[in-house]
């Protein structure tokens, strides 16, 4: 099987505005290629959150026998741009994809949700089952950490939006988990542990493990 991993942002993002602020088409309006992702607190950025959490995750899908498509593979370049991640995921033919992500909500607000898509057109065939692959997500979430569906985005721990390139774009079964948030002194505490990173990493292979037994 083809897993497909999206680390959001990317950690040499903060170097060239210019090139992430450029504008592109995400399928249904316009927004910019990339940004620079939001951070905790303390200073540890989403961008080598999401790029702990997927390396973690790669390595234990590889060890389950499955070939891992990343989009980007270290957490010092530029971009690349949410099209192109959209583009890398599709034509690997992937089984499933996931974009892992951190928020930056206010700070009275706790914990992951689930972002699925809404049909547009090039994404219409799996929107049924990105669905079933969401509820596969937000289930193992629960089950394997600690962390609590969002209080503040969506319902029960799922949302769905129409904005985002990679949802938008997709022509595989694909997710993007919010995985809780870094401006909540609580959720930022377990995001900046390996501890946690690696169960969160657990719960995605067993939501993956889940899906493509169905």
């Amino acid at each position: 099987m083809i897993v497909g991993i999206d680390p959001g942002h990317n950690g040499g993002n903060f170097d060239d505005p210019s090139y992430i602020g450029r504008l592109i088409w995400n399928g249904r309006e316009w927004e910019t290629c990339n940004t620079t992702g939001t951070e905790t607190d303390s200073g540890y950025t989403e961008a080598r959150f999401n790029f702990d959490v997927a390396t973690f995750l790669g390595d234990d899908l590889r060890r389950a026998g499955a070939r891992v498509v990343m989009t980007r593979t270290s957490n010092n370049g530029v971009g690349p741009c949410v099209t192109r991640r959209a583009q890398i995921i599709s034509r690997s033919h992937a089984d499933v994809a996931i974009a892992i992500h951190a928020d930056g909500a206010p700070a009275s607000g706790r914990g992951f949700a689930v972002l699925e898509p809404v049909a547009d057109g090039p994404n219409d065939k799996v929107i049924t089952s990105s669905a079933r692959f969401g509820r596969d997500v937000r289930a193992a979430v629960l089950e394997y950490t600690t962390m609590p569906v969002s209080t503040y985005d969506g319902v029960d721990g799922i949302t769905h939006r129409d904005n985002l390139a990679g949802l938008n774009l997709t022509s595989v079964p694909d997710v993007l988990i919010e995985c809780g948030n870094m401006r909540n002194p609580a959720d930022a505490a377990l995001l900046t542990s390996a501890g946690f990173q690696q169960r969160i990493a657990m719960a995605l292979e067993e939501a993956i493990i889940r899906f493509l037994r169905k």
